[in-house]
């Protein structure tokens, strides 16, 4: 079972490589796959942004925001989300 629940798994990721080997794939698909990781992100996190806190919809906002900013001023990804972690802390205390 294992071997097999292997080459269910593997199949699928070594496929793309065997077919588009040597072949270069069109700007607009290139575009577009380059973006998936981010919309799957935004998409995996935008859901608990607001149901993270079911009484207090600030709190995960709040969260999110200091992790924005922290990340669009170029902070690298542990101080993005220990900034977020910090900021929440001290906002549970607070309130």
């Amino acid at each position: 079972m294992i071997i097999g629940m292997g080459l269910v798994t593997y199949i699928p990721r070594m496929l793309p490589f065997v077919l588009f080997k040597g072949k270069e794939l069109p700007p607009f698909i290139q575009g577009v796959l380059k973006n998936v990781p981010y919309a799957t992100l935004g998409a995996l996190i935008f859901p608990a942004i607001i149901f993270i806190q079911k009484d207090d919809l600030l709190y995960g906002v709040l969260g999110a925001a200091v992790a924005f900013i922290a990340a669009f001023l170029g902070a690298n990804v542990i101080v993005v989300v220990l900034g977020s972690i910090a900021v929440l802390t001290l906002y549970s205390y607070l309130m």
